[in-house]
C-alpha cells in the first residue's frame, strides 16, 4: 500500500505549509522529501488547484541557478520560439530518454559491480571448496592445531634447506682457497 502524499499548501504570500507535519517548509525541504522517496502534492491554499508541477519545475530552476548545468542555452531559446505543444512534447521525450538512459547506465554499473565482487570472491570460494570447506564458512576449530603443526614443519624444512645451502657455500669456499 502506497503511503499518503505529503500535502503542501501554498499561500498567497508564497509560504509553503506542510499540513502533514504542521510546519512551514521551503523548496529545499520539498526537494529533500522527494529525494527520500516521499510523494509530494502541492496545492493552492485558497482554490485547491494542483501546483505540484509548477513547484517541482521551480525547484529545478532554482537548482540550475546554483549550478550551471542543464539544457544548452541555444536549445532553450529554440524551445521558447517553438509552439507550446511541440515544446512540451519535445521536453517530455527528451527528459524521458535521458532518464531511461541514466537508469540503463545505473543498472549496468550495478551489474558490473556485482560481477566484479563475485569474481573477487570466487577464487577464495574455489579454494575453500578444494580444501573441503563450504563457501563462506570459517575454517573449523580442530584444523587450528593441524595448521600450527604444518607451519612448524614448513619452518623446520626451510631451516634445513638454509643449513644445506650454507654448508655447500662453505665447502665451495674451502675448495677455492686450496686451489
Amino acid at each position: 500500500m502506497k503511503p499518503a502524499p505529503v500535502l503542501i499548501k501554498k499561500y498567497g504570500n508564497r509560504r509553503l505549509y506542510d499540513s502533514v507535519n504542521s510546519t512551514y517548509v521551503n523548496l529545499d525541504d520539498i526537494a529533500r522529501f522527494i529525494r527520500e522517496g516521499k510523494e509530494v502534492k502541492v496545492v493552492d491554499a485558497k482554490t485547491g488547484q494542483d501546483l505540484t508541477r509548477v513547484t517541482l519545475t521551480q525547484i529545478i530552476t532554482e537548482d540550475a541557478k546554483e549550478k550551471p548545468t542543464g539544457l544548452p542555452l541555444e536549445l532553450l531559446r529554440q524551445l521558447i520560439v517553438a509552439s507550446d505543444e511541440v515544446r512540451q512534447e519535445f521536453i517530455m521525450w527528451y527528459l524521458k530518454s535521458a532518464f531511461d538512459t541514466y537508469q540503463t547506465v545505473q543498472d549496468a554499473v550495478r551489474n558490473r559491480l556485482g560481477e566484479v565482487q563475485s569474481a573477487i570472491l570466487s577464487p577464495v570460494d574455489m579454494m575453500r571448496k578444494f580444501l573441503g570447506a563450504p563457501p563462506g564458512s570459517p575454517p573449523p576449530a580442530e584444523a587450528e592445531p593441524e595448521l600450527d603443526a604444518l607451519r612448524k614443519r614448513v619452518a623446520e624444512l626451510e631451516a634445513r634447506v638454509k643449513e644445506n645451502t650454507l654448508e655447500k657455500q662453505g665447502s665451495r669456499r674451502k675448495r677455492k682457497t686450496r686451489v
